[in-house]
């Protein structure tokens, strides 16, 4: 990534879900390999969440979920990211999502369901090939 302006991430836990190790790990680790990562907190709402993708110029968001409302709470926040004018943000999905329901968030528009114990590395290189849907 070097002369390269770094991917900017935002990570978000929504809901109310209150596990934030796995994120916390993620978040480091993305930071270490050289990405911008916003992480603002738990208990995020889908609206504050895409009012961070706003602000902070977001390339990809990464909503962590364990709390099984990712059927809900994703394509509330798919929404509100067209509402705005931010379709072009990358999603992604973390946390506990039965297989059955992954090719349903891929349909809605998600672009990558990682589970738990994905290798950081995967998760790098995922988002290295994938670069920047916002700036060229």
């Amino acid at each position: 990534m070097e002369n390269q302006v770094p991917l900017r991430i935002v990570l978000a836990k929504v809901g109310i879900d209150g596990h934030d190790r796995g994120v916390k790990v993620v978040t480091r680790g993305l930071r270490d390999a050289g990405f911008h990562v916003i992480y603002p907190g738990l208990w995020q709402s889908p609206e504050a969440v895409v009012r961070t993708v706003a602000d902070e110029d977001a390339d990809w968001l990464g909503i962590s979920l364990l709390s099984g409302t990712h059927m809900t709470l994703v394509p509330r926040i798919l929404e509100l990211l067209n509402a705005a004018g931010l379709q072009h943000v990358g999603v992604l999905v973390g946390g506990i999502i039965p297989e059955t329901d992954i090719p349903k968030l891929t349909e809605l528009g998600v672009a990558r369901v990682f589970g738990p114990g994905t290798p950081l590395p995967e998760i790098v290189e995922f988002l290295r090939s994938e670069g920047s849907r916002t700036h060229a």
